[in-house]
């Protein structure tokens, strides 16, 4: 029975039930309700820095979300990986290894800062897709993790999206890496890079003509042995500077992701929707920030306590002393 199904088969199924938990509350982390507006404006400023805790938390559940599922518990276990890549792994007979990387964006942040730097070597069999989780506190700025919108596409789809948005040779190289397969597996590496041009106008003239040489169509990429040779050739000769910013998923123009983003900023979520807060919470003052918290997550200041001093020369009972 079990030779009948195929890695496709548990990823489709596994993202089947991943969308269920689009409006799901992940009872992982809860924040309280800010008791005055003061609290609030402090609150709003540090809560994206939470998205690193919730994201790991949210791999957690989502591998325990998974593996509740009937479908899968007699054929493997969903597990998952630290380090390792993809986050998640089906653990069974079903050979390539299914595997999802979750990647969790707090879309209320400028945006998504994830990376993806794996080969496109790494695919060829189409095991691994790429689910992001959009995430916000119940109330935007307390409450538990809800899921507002989720977004699954292919690592395959992801890589070559990436590739073909970067590389422009010999302006910006993105170089596979090294052949580590002899290495023992947590040695291996599977990352790419991408180099920026550093060298002289007069010397980019000279390698756009070496780009030429290779023949019509070789300033596409490839993650060819023999393509990245002519990649380092131009590496060995003039001066590359490492792009640090390189691959976030945010900036490689992939379809999927794109349509994501726009569906999610689009989303209404306590009274406006998504992109308004991050629009009002980025450049609103704290006049506009506070009223908005009192009228859509019912933040107000609590009444403050009326302290009566007895003055020395007031009886409490008859007034004032003679």
């Amino acid at each position: 029975m079990t030779n009948l199904i195929l890695t496709s088969d548990i990823l489709e199924n596994a993202s089947r039930h991943l969308d269920e938990l689009s409006g799901h509350v992940f009872d992982v982390l809860k924040l309280s309700k800010p008791a005055t507006i003061e609290n609030a404006l402090n609150l709003f400023k540090v809560i994206s820095k939470l998205s690193p805790l919730v994201g790991n938390l949210l791999e957690f559940n989502t591998v325990d979300f998974l593996n509740s599922k009937n479908d899968f518990k007699k054929l493997g276990r969903w597990k998952r990986q630290d380090p390792g890549f993809p986050d998640t792994v089906f653990e069974g007979s079903i050979q390539p290894t299914p595997g999802f990387e979750i990647k969790a964006w707090f879309p209320l942040a400028t945006e998504i800062t994830a990376r993806f730097k794996d080969s496109q070597n790494h695919f060829l069999q189409n095991q691994t897709k790429v689910a992001i989780l959009a995430w916000l506190p119940e109330n935007v700025i307390f409450g538990c993790p809800r899921i507002i919108g989720l977004q699954i596409v292919t690592g395959a789809s992801v890589a070559k999206a990436r590739d073909n948005h970067y590389h422009n040779p010999p302006d910006y190289l993105v170089l596979e890496p090294e052949d580590t397969t002899d290495r023992t597996s947590n040695l291996q590496q599977t990352n790419t890079n991408g180099y920026k041009f550093q060298g002289t106008p007069q010397e980019f003239k000279t390698a756009k003509k070496i780009v030429e040489s290779w023949g019509k169509g070789q300033d596409k990429y490839q993650p060819t042995q023999e393509y990245q040779a002519n990649l380092r050739t131009l590496i060995s000769m003039y001066k590359y500077r490492l792009d640090t910013n390189y691959a976030k998923m945010d900036r490689i123009v992939h379809t999927g992701i794109e349509d994501f983003k726009a569906r999610t900023l689009a989303t209404t979520f306590n009274g406006m929707t998504v992109k308004e807060w991050g629009r009002l919470l980025s450049k609103g003052d704290d006049k506009t920030i506070a009223e908005s918290f009192r009228t859509h997550l019912g933040i107000v200041n609590e009444p403050e306590k009326i302290i009566y001093k007895v003055r020395d020369d007031i009886d409490p009972v008859y007034g004032a002393k003679s």
